[in-house]
């Protein structure tokens, strides 16, 4: 699965169960909630990469990245507008 494939994954999961769907009950929670698991998965990664070995850090790195995913999702940012932004700045720091 590419990121792309697991950002319209999360999107299809906003009107799905929160009884079935953690993805759902996410949305359901509200944004407070999945800010607050991307600032826990971010704190994990920087724990894991300084003392954890790489499979460790691979699976909080995949936890950060599932729930940017689903922030961006609930914000109706795409993954191609954060790929346009890195891409401008490539550019202007080559100028």
């Amino acid at each position: 699965m590419n990121l792309d494939e697991l950002y319209n994954l999360l999107v299809g999961r906003k009107g799905a169960d929160p009884g079935t769907s953690y993805t759902a009950s996410l949305y359901q929670s509200g944004i407070e909630k999945i800010v607050q698991k991307i600032g826990e998965e971010g704190t994990e990664v920087v724990i894991a990469g300084l003392a954890q070995d790489d499979q460790r850090l691979i699976e909080e790195i995949a936890d950060l990245t599932y729930h940017t995913l689903t922030l961006m999702a609930q914000r109706g940012i795409t993954p191609d507008q954060v790929m346009a932004e890195l891409e401008r700045r490539n550019q202007s720091r080559q100028e």
